[in-house]
């Protein structure tokens, strides 16, 4: 079946180390564009934090951000798709993050809201290009519903935090991660395959016609659900065990790999024809 969509994380997969798109994968999208597919950005950013490769690549597409919380026009500012965290479980959550000490980051508009700068607060603003906001204990306490809270851990205490949190919020919340230390607390059944495919149905697309690309653990039902899920050659075996292939790594176009390959396929049914 011809693949219509095609939908990329960003972060480790079309981004590469440096945090930039190559020119061979700013080549393939536009291949793919001209080629007559959809091509969406699938992430766990902030919308803010996305627009601005948007722009670049020259996109006008819903961007499915906060990792499918809010699906918002990329030059339009058009809101497709919203769904923010219960404001009484994130506030249950908050307190829970203050008790037991976790460094959290809680969004909220299109502010990240910390309790203090630190090394956590600067690497990511460093990847994200966004500037947090420190404001002390007023972090612990939100009258606005946030799309979703991240919290990051010691590598070593990733997997004990994750279990305490599942448990702890089970049926409130649904946790998954982005990188080896950073957990995202997202309301139940709000992911970026949801999102992906109510975008899709929007275009008259159905998921056995999309091409998913990631590398984490919130990429997984994407890669899995999609007609052609995709790994790139730097994911998590986890990951890579839901993916039906598994293209070369971020900083080896692993995305332009995948593109190609579709759009040569798709040239030459189309002679045979």
């Amino acid at each position: 079946m011809e693949i219509k969509l095609i939908a990329s994380d960003m972060d480790d997969t079309l981004l590469n180390s440096k945090c930039q798109i190559s020119a061979r994968n700013e080549a393939a999208i536009r291949s793919a564009l001209a080629a007559g597919k959809v091509f969406l950005l699938a992430t766990g950013r902030m919308y803010v934090s996305v627009r601005p490769y948007a722009e670049r690549l020259g996109l006008d597409v819903p961007l499915v951000t906060y990792n499918g919380a809010l699906v918002k026009g990329s030059l339009s500012g058009k809101v497709f798709y919203e769904h923010k965290m219960t404001l009484s479980t994130a506030n249950e959550v908050l307190a829970y993050c203050k008790e037991k000490g976790y460094y959290l980051q809680l969004y909220v508009g299109d502010s990240i809201l910390i309790h203090t700068e630190n090394d956590c607060s600067r690497m990511y603003s460093k990847i994200s290009g966004i500037q947090t906001t420190a404001i002390g204990d007023a972090v612990y306490h939100t009258d606005e519903a946030p799309y979703k809270i991240l919290v990051m851990t010691k590598p070593e205490e990733f997997q004990q935090v994750w279990q305490c949190i599942a448990e702890r919020f089970k049926g409130k919340l649904d946790v998954t991660s982005s990188k080896d230390n950073f957990l995202e607390l997202m309301e139940p059944g709000i992911n970026k395959w949801e999102a992906v495919k109510s975008v899709a149905a929007s275009y008259g697309i159905i998921p056995a016609e999309i091409m998913c690309i990631g590398d984490s653990n919130n990429d997984v039902k994407m890669i899995a659900n999609a007609g052609i899920g995709v790994a790139v050659g730097n994911a998590k075996d986890a990951v890579k065990n839901h993916a039906k292939i598994v293209t070369a790594s971020n900083d080896n176009d692993g995305v332009a790999l995948v593109i190609e390959a579709i759009l040569t396929k798709q040239a030459v049914e189309e002679q045979l024809q």
